[in-house]
């Protein structure tokens, strides 16, 4: 199979080493149904002249890329789960299938979910249902249209097996997901290696971090090492927290083996949009107590970083340490302002923070969803009107005095925003389930890229 120039394998995971992973084998699935295909993604990576026969051979079947991985590796990594610390963990249901470059030079991971059991799957079946799958595919095309740093899902196939769960109606159809990501390895690999006392692997790992993740030279420093790859972490996850609350966004579970070094989002099962600024909002059923409430969630991002700070302090006395974990959130508070301002789409100012705080205080009213007042003031545009008339909808109508600028994309001119709560989520899998109709899905899809599009259309 030829590939194009634009397909630039790069298998780094190789140089270190065995004990970070472990080769395993591919479930034989009964069949291979395409129910979601990237192309846009395909096209970035020089996978996009894949003919339907060789997509499921690579992607339903896992026959190795060219030039690539010949065998998937299931990572070994342990974690903290609502807190508690757990050695157990590892890829149980996924892998590393290849590596590869995009059209921005990134080093870029194809890791699986629900491609079978691995070393890692204790007594779990390693497999994916349908409706998880399609459920991710949402999530990460929504939080990519609202500009959040996450996983891509590439690929997704429906794998013709019966599965029982004790959180949806069973038998439940299966399948298997391709995700698309900037890195694999989560502060649970960081963990792992600090449970084993492996101090040299500690810093073999985050010199691969900060050469593949942020292409930074690392030097013969152990300890400047860690130091910069922890500022670079701390950065992108005071982002990532950020943009989460600024798109209403809950992920469920944030625990430390959930958290990619990259500060890239991935791993979403019982994610939810919140409709309003609820702080108390949860995604996960069994989040009993709010752990990963909407508005705790950056609280849990810190926790996460540090227990990565203690798994680099075993190198040694690393230089800022302590002051750059202290110092995160500051970081999240002035990416906060960032941006939520950008989501209103208003020219710029030197000092955002009034803009912000007004607004915060807007949507602390719980007047209206979080969606629609951010397609309604859009531009900086005043509605007017009674629903906006309280003190706070004023302090932010003047607030964007002489910030207006005129949204050009005819989105902004529909009668409703594009949402995806979680009735849209149940209504789209119904006909799914009860017909094989997919045309709910596949309308979704097509009104959050032009979203997307919107939202980019005035930076």
């Amino acid at each position: 199979m030829p590939l194009p120039q634009a397909y630039r394998p790069d298998p780094a995971i190789l140089a270190l080493g065995g004990e970070f992973y472990d080769p395993v084998a591919p479930a034989d699935f009964p069949t291979q149904i395409e129910r979601f295909w990237n192309a846009r993604w395909a096209d970035r990576i020089g996978l996009g002249t894949l003919d339907p026969a060789e997509r499921i051979a690579h992607f339903a079947r896992f026959q190795p890329i060219p030039d690539n991985l010949l065998q998937p590796l299931a990572l070994r990594y342990h974690g903290h789960q609502f807190r508690h610390y757990n050695p157990d963990l590892g890829d149980g249901r996924g892998f590393l299938f290849a590596q590869l470059r995009d059209d921005h030079d990134r080093l870029l991971d194809l890791a699986t979910k629900g491609s079978g059991q691995t070393p890692w799957s204790r007594r779990a079946d390693g497999r994916l249902t349908l409706k998880g799958g399609m459920r991710e595919i949402l999530a990460t095309e929504m939080l990519e249209a609202y500009g959040v740093n996450t996983s891509k899902s590439f690929a997704l196939y429906e794998t013709g097996e019966e599965l029982w769960r004790g959180d949806e109606p069973s038998p439940t159809r299966s399948a298997v997901l391709t995700r698309l990501g900037h890195g694999h390895v989560r502060i649970g690999s960081f963990q792992r290696l600090a449970y084993l006392g492996q101090t040299e692997n500690i810093a073999t790992l985050t010199a691969y971090c900060l050469a593949n993740l942020y292409a930074e030279q690392p030097t013969a420093d152990s300890l400047a090492n860690a130091a910069l790859l922890f500022d670079r972490v701390c950065a992108a996850t005071a982002r990532l927290a950020a943009s989460y609350l600024a798109a209403g966004f809950v992920h469920g579970v944030l625990n430390s083996d959930n958290i990619a070094i990259s500060g890239e989002s991935f791993d979403y099962g019982p994610w939810r949009f919140t409709p309003d600024w609820d702080e108390g909002f949860t995604a996960a059923y069994f989040d009993e107590t709010g752990l990963y409430a909407f508005g705790r969630q950056p609280e849990a991002i810190h926790w996460n970083l540090a227990q990565l700070a203690g798994c680099l302090a075993l190198l040694g006395e690393v230089p800022g340490l302590a002051d750059t974990l202290n110092g995160w959130g500051d970081r999240f508070q002035s990416a906060l302002t960032t941006t939520l301002v950008a989501r209103l789409g208003v020219a710029p100012a030197a000092d955002e923070r009034p803009l912000a705080a007004a607004l915060i205080k807007a949507l602390q009213t719980r007047t209206v969803a979080i969606d629609r007042l951010f397609f309604d003031w859009r531009g900086g545009r005043d509605p007017g009107g009674e629903t906006y008339a309280s003190d706070p909808f004023r302090a932010l109508a003047a607030a964007l005095a002489g910030r207006v600028v005129t949204p050009t994309h005819p989105y902004w001119s529909d009668p409703d925003p594009c949402s995806l709560y979680i009735e849209e989520v149940e209504a789209i899998w119904a006909p799914i389930v009860a017909a094989d109709d997919w045309s709910l899905f596949h309308a979704k899809l097509a009104a959050i890229r032009r979203m997307g599009d919107a939202m980019t259309a005035n930076p």
